[in-house]
């Protein structure tokens, strides 16, 4: 499966962006989809992840409560609904699809390109 990510831009400090998430090749409805972002100088970390049907969704601490990762399967798509963004959210957004809901980037066995979220003090 072919996963490619967009939506990523620069917004200023308590704006909001979506990104989305779009498989090719194969539908998305049998996959964990988690969401993870790489900011400069830093190691990849989880934002968030959602399961098959949707109906469970985990999230990283610092993205509690102003995150939103959600799906649609007959689009085979996901997306991150991110508001209220801090100069520290900024970074390469990357959507992955894999077996298991977690939060451990390396269970996962399709990753998209990255999208860069910048977010302006």
């Amino acid at each position: 499966v072919q996963l490619q990510a967009s939506g990523g831009g620069l917004v200023q400090a308590g704006g909001s962006l979506r990104l989305s998430c779009v498989a090719s090749g194969r539908t998305l409805s049998s996959y964990v989809v988690g969401w993870f972002r790489q900011a400069p100088g830093k190691e990849r970390e989880f934002v968030a992840s959602i399961n098959w049907g949707g109906r469970s969704t985990y999230y990283a601490d610092p993205v509690k409560g102003r995150f939103t990762i959600s799906r649609d399967n007959a689009k085979t798509s996901v997306y991150l609904q991110m508001n209220s963004l801090k100069p520290e959210d900024t970074a390469l957004y990357y959507c992955a699809a894999g077996d298991l809901p977690t939060n451990y980037g390396q269970a996962y066995d399709y990753w998209g390109q990255g999208t860069l979220v910048t977010v302006s003090s």
